[in-house]
């Protein structure tokens, strides 16, 4: 490996194999520079190709690329080892598909939490985009792989760029392919020609169409046209299962209304956010600012903005007065539905625009809402996982992530126990490698304290992100 991490703690064959003791905390040894290879032995390997789990493997990793796996592999005479002595796992790292974190700071803690990739669902800052981003993939700052969205919409009311005509549709998509960006984000009020400019100008520029239910076209309309992602399952109760533009009430969809938006995006190949996080957060804040309160007195709200935790103490949640738990039960047998029909699902957060949901810290969350709507917790761990690698890797032509496979992206979790007995194993990572940097879990604390420390000593609690 080349470009060493401040704080990256592996150890070399040359010196000796890193040991896990009884508290199974990872040794510290520095790697030599000339060492690229890294052998991860006697490790339980939970693959997600599939639902099975692989024991006392090696999983050998040469740059940002794991090149085998196996059982009795011969391991590079100078590679590093770490060695999981027969008990340790071995996972993907995870996916977050809908984020809008966009600081250094931010990804530090994502990664902290085993969090390898993101997508940033739109807005985020021009430096972000063409600089940070660049600087986490390089390895220049620790942090996910980033794909970032560009929002339109036909409207400035919910403060997105806006574009009202055709030709100004073309003319943004085509600015946003020059400015980085690798996805279109379509919001709720384009109007019906200018969304079907977007589509196929998103299309000839190799740009996939992502995003909400647009309420003067309708979602079955959105998929028709090419939209390959609906950003939230809850899109379905605006566009979808009652008329666009309708006015919305506390009460669910008849449940006999599933297996009509399964099919749509089964005939369509069409993925959806699982972000049952999302919703359920709005739901239990919505009129209960005390709630918001206490997020923001909880322990990890230290690991979050000053100024998103301004915007969660001034979100306008607190000031509704909604009950959205006959929906919220709709969403979560909706989710599972489409689990069992195998839609492609991919675990969201909307970190951090809603109250109560941080970065990193909120994709375990989601990860429990799924398992508590029904799904198994493979089908959990699949959307944060092997079905956001699949997706990524369809739509935007990246190497596969996702999966512990030959060729994959080197992004990995090591844990204590088996993610599919215990999915909050993965809160506590002992160690990840993100692209081939490896991070222990001492340097991981490392990440989140400054972290911590960058928040509390910032003074921007304007509003503007720092």
């Amino acid at each position: 490996m080349t470009g060493r991490e401040p704080g990256l703690v592996i150890a070399s064959t040359m010196t000796r194999p890193i040991r896990l003791l009884a508290a199974l905390i990872l040794s510290i040894i520095a790697l030599p520079a000339t060492a690229r290879e890294i052998a991860f032995v006697h490790v339980n390997v939970v693959p997600m190709d599939r639902e099975r789990v692989l024991r006392d493997q090696t999983v050998i990793v040469d740059g940002d690329r794991i090149v085998t796996v196996g059982d009795k592999l011969a391991v590079p005479r100078d590679a590093t080892i770490i060695d999981g002595e027969r008990r340790l796992w071995l996972s993907p790292g995870l996916t977050d598909m809908h984020v809008h974190s966009d600081t250094r700071d931010d990804l530090a803690v994502y990664l902290a939490n085993g969090v390898t990739t993101i997508a940033n669902m739109g807005d985020a800052r021009a430096s972000f985009v063409g600089q940070t981003s660049p600087a986490a993939a390089n390895g220049a700052i620790p942090g996910p792989q980033v794909f970032n969205a560009f929002v339109i919409d036909g409207s400035p009311a919910f403060g997105h760029f806006t574009a009202t005509t055709p030709a100004e549709a073309r003319a943004v998509v085509g600015l946003a392919k020059t400015n980085g960006y690798r996805f279109i984000k379509v919001y709720n009020n384009l109007a019906p020609d200018v969304f079907t400019a977007v589509a196929v100008e998103a299309r000839r520029q190799a740009m996939p169409v992502v995003g909400h239910g647009v309420t003067r076209v309708g979602i079955a309309s959105q998929i028709d046209q090419g939209q390959l992602l609906v950003a939230h399952a809850e899109e379905f109760f605006y566009t979808f299962f009652s008329r666009p533009g309708a006015e919305q009430t506390d009460a669910a969809p008849p449940v006999s209304r599933i297996p009509d938006a399964v099919a749509l995006v089964r005939s369509h190949g069409v993925a959806v956010g699982a972000d049952l996080v999302t919703y359920g957060s709005i739901m239990r804040v919505i009129g209960h600012p005390e709630r918001v309160a206490a997020c923001l007195s909880a322990p990890n709200a230290g690991f979050v903005s000053p100024a998103d935790r301004l915007a969660w103490a001034r979100s306008g949640y607190v000031r509704k007065t909604a009950d959205l738990r006959a929906r919220y039960t709709f969403l979560q047998q909706m989710v599972k539905a489409m689990a069992d029909a195998d839609v492609e699902l991919l675990a969201g957060t909307d970190a951090p625009t809603v109250p109560c949901v941080g970065a990193g810290f909120s994709l375990h969350d989601d990860l429990a809402e799924l398992e508590r709507a029904g799904l198994t917790r493979f089908q959990a761990l699949s959307s944060a996982t092997r079905n956001a690698g699949a997706f990524v890797a369809r739509t935007l032509g990246e190497p596969r992530f996702g999966v512990i496979a030959t060729g994959g992206r080197a992004d990995l979790v090591l844990s204590r126990v088996n993610p599919l007995d215990q999915l909050d194993t993965l809160r506590h990572p002992l160690g990840v490698m993100a692209g081939g940097r490896w991070y222990d879990a001492g340097a991981l604390a490392t990440l989140l304290s400054d972290a911590k420390s960058a928040f509390a000593n910032s003074r921007n609690v304007d509003g503007a992100r720092p």
